[in-house]
């Protein structure tokens, strides 16, 4: 019960997330936006998720976990419905900021939660299983806004999405555990203090850095190929691009099986693999046939999605003092990334088309390569 529930946890925060990328065609021509507008109103949220990680941890130190993690998930619900009203491509990039300023309130506390009640390789399962929730909750968004402007337009798709939010705030407050291991931090000043110790913590440092790199990659991969592929050849509607999204769900079985090579060959060496993997997924992309651009987009999340697993549970299974703004910093750089690829990618894009985007991807994932290969800590290798 407890898998299933983290992994739903990790579905409602995610679900408001990324939907937007879904429509971005119809909202071009909607409001007349450029490339870098749209990268942008995809950006605000994650950029609202980088500023808030930290204090939303600190606070989280401080007062608690399950009551931010449902009172996020309530507020989420607000803007999501207002998105709806929206009458400029600017009003949507405000309601997304807000959107986004709830986000960390569900995921940096519940990575919290999970390192304070469970141990050892529970961690990497549960921090799986999570992850998995995450990524379905990335193409539920996506699936179920897509289909939904097809059939009622998509101010009217935006109000369901904000009712199915509210819906998984009342789930979560009836099926989380209350913390049994919790000690609260409120002191402002020890939170400083353990601010100060984060920022020189090589396990906290590199997987911040290497955070940044995936969600670039990420972000910048999923908004733009939108664009070319609603373009000639391609010329794909609103709900067709929502199916391309499908190719999350491979992400979703294969993560909790990723676990077993982090038990084995530590969260470092997994990351070098599943790194190489995305780079060589975004290079097929380039191919002509939309068949193979699907293989391709696939071949590129998985890596990514064992990328942020490996990750996560790097920082949960090594750093046993203030877990909670620790993730914070990590999802600081994770979402800061997020911003700076959905700005970055919107000017490759509009400089040099899909090549140009391939191009500046592969260039972040090579970096991210470097820091999961020289930055991070090994751990020994288990033998079966």
């Amino acid at each position: 019960m407890l898998k299933a529930t983290a992994m739903l946890i990790g579905m409602f925060a995610f679900l408001q997330v990324y939907s937007i990328q879904s429509i971005l065609p119809i909202l071009m021509l909607d409001f007349k936006a450029s490339e870098v507008q749209i990268g942008m109103a995809v950006g605000a949220t994650v950029m609202a998720v980088a500023l808030m990680s930290p204090f939303l941890g600190m606070l989280s130190d401080a007062i608690g976990r399950k009551s931010i993690i449902v009172g996020a998930l309530v507020f989420l619900a607000i803007p999501t419905a207002l998105i709806a009203t929206s009458n400029n491509i600017e009003t949507v990039t405000i309601w997304r900021f807000l959107q986004g300023i709830s986000v960390p309130g569900i995921t940096v506390v519940t990575i919290a939660y999970l390192g304070e009640e469970f141990k050892g390789n529970a961690i990497a399962e549960l921090m799986a299983y999570y992850v998995s929730g995450s990524v379905l909750g990335g193409f539920l968004g996506r699936f179920i806004l897509g289909h939904l402007h097809e059939l009622v337009g998509w101010r009217i798709a935006y109000y369901v999405m904000a009712a199915i939010t509210l819906a998984g705030a009342l789930w979560v407050a009836k099926t989380l555990p209350a913390s049994q291991n919790f000690v609260a931090s409120p002191k402002f000043r020890t939170a400083l203090g353990t601010l100060s110790r984060h920022l020189i913590n090589r396990y906290v440092l590199s997987a911040t850095l290497l955070g940044f790199c995936v969600l670039f990659s990420l972000v910048g991969c999923f908004t733009f190929i939108n664009l070319h592929l609603a373009h000639a050849p391609y010329t794909l509607s609103t709900g067709q691009l929502a199916n391309i999204f499908a190719v999350y769900l491979i992400g979703v079985v294969i993560t909790p099986l990723s676990t077993k090579l982090i038990q084995r060959f530590g969260s470092a060496r997994t990351i070098v693999v599943a790194v190489i993997i995305s780079i060589v997924g975004v290079l097929i992309t380039l191919s002509a046939p939309l068949w193979l651009i699907v293989i391709g987009l696939a071949i590129m999340s998985s890596g990514v999605f064992i990328t942020q697993s490996s990750t996560i549970g790097y920082i949960a299974s090594n750093v046993s003092e203030g877990r909670s703004l620790a993730s914070g910093i990590y999802y600081m750089g994770y979402y800061a990334g997020g911003t700076a690829g959905a700005w970055a990618c919107g000017l490759a894009y509009s400089y040099g088309d899909w090549t140009a985007t391939v191009i500046l991807l592969v260039a972040m994932q090579v970096l991210a390569l470097i820091i999961a290969a020289f930055g991070m800590i090994k751990t020994p290798m288990h033998r079966a």
